[in-house]
């Protein structure tokens, strides 16, 4: 028996498929960013919209939808109130886990200040990953201007992050603040550019545990990582692979993202590239990368090589270990547009 028969013959045993992944905008901004997701095409994703608002889910261009606190909000949203959507999203718990309970990895999308997105994120982040789903919360932070004056918009945001980074494991935070470097755009323009990023962000991390290496990093590698690494978040990069040091810097600093590291940094790379791509190229990104990180206590890594030659490198990341902080100094350090991402 050939391999192929053995394979169509189960000599091996029921073979696992490639890991189910879901992209779910809670409340209207996430809403929104999951149907800017879809058009740009994220395939084999599902993508599924959440809101308390009924006319808003009704306007969002996304297939599958759910409407909490039907009942008691009688789908005109919550105004903020994150009691009620908590209230809402107990009451519909079960139904979400359903829908959801097939997938893999969730990436949970949300604005944060008003009280869908701000109360649901912590609540279905912390309710799939009892479930052994890998979620990814992914903020929005607000404009400065949107808080600066606003007690109860303030409050929200900082109880939500405050949640996340106590619960550790992957976060990605979206500084809106970080979106005044594009202000002569038009507004929807704008949040077009961010929410590319974010596809940038989302397709990496599928097609890194989707797809096979040389070097391999699935699934289970990237949950063993996490298991130890505390916060962490998500970075991307693509640069010529001539200039590897270059494609560290722009990964680093070329983001809407926006941290600080603690003394015991980890980092699990991965590196795309063509039939080109050298091993003193990798040496040159892994050498680069500690350096930037401090030498990070733990980095993995894995490779995957192209038939064809390539003039770029993709470089995705999950770097670990890094500080909880305010809001409100996050939100602070925006303010200067060039700063880097990640400082001690």
């Amino acid at each position: 028996m050939n391999d192929d028969e053995a394979l169509s013959a189960n000599a091996w045993g029921p073979l696992a498929l490639a890991p189910s992944i879901g992209v779910v905008g809670l409340g209207g901004a996430g809403s929104e960013a999951v149907q800017d997701l879809t058009a740009l095409g994220i395939p084999g994703v599902r993508a599924i919209a959440v809101n308390t608002d009924a006319a808003h889910l009704l306007r969002t261009g996304v297939e599958e939808r759910i409407l909490l606190g039907h009942r008691e909000l009688r789908g005109r949203g919550s105004g903020g109130n994150r009691a009620l959507v908590l209230r809402a999203a107990e009451e519909g718990k079960e139904e979400l886990l359903r829908r959801l309970e097939s997938l893999e990895i969730v990436f949970l999308l949300a604005g944060l200040g008003g009280g869908t997105g701000s109360a649901l994120l912590p609540f279905l982040t912390r309710a799939l990953r009892s479930t052994d789903t890998l979620a990814v919360p992914v903020v929005f932070l607000p404009f400065q201007v949107e808080i600066d004056n606003n007690q109860t918009r303030r409050d929200n945001v900082e109880a939500t992050v405050s949640e996340l980074e106590q619960m550790g494991g992957l976060l990605v935070a979206l500084a809106n603040e970080k979106l005044r470097r594009f202000e002569t755009l038009p507004i929807h323009r704008v949040f077009q550019v961010r929410n590319a990023y974010l596809h940038s962000l989302v397709t990496s991390l599928v097609d890194m545990v989707e797809n096979p290496s040389q070097l391999n990093v699935d699934l289970a590698s990237l949950k063993n990582h996490l298991r130890d690494a505390g916060l962490s978040t998500l970075l991307v990069g693509e640069y010529h692979i001539s200039e590897p040091e270059r494609l560290v810097q722009q990964a680093l600093t070329d983001s809407l993202l926006d941290f600080h590291l603690s003394d015991r940094p980890s980092a699990l790379v991965h590196l795309d590239g063509g039939s080109n791509l050298t091993l003193r190229t990798l040496d040159r990104v892994l050498r680069t990368l500690s350096e930037r990180l401090n030498q990070p206590d733990r980095l993995v890594f894995g490779t995957r090589v192209r038939p064809e030659p390539r003039e770029v490198v993709h470089l995705t990341a999950v770097i670990g270990g890094l500080k909880t902080r305010s809001v409100r100094e996050a939100l602070e350090s925006t303010n200067e547009i060039t700063r880097p991402v990640f400082v001690h």
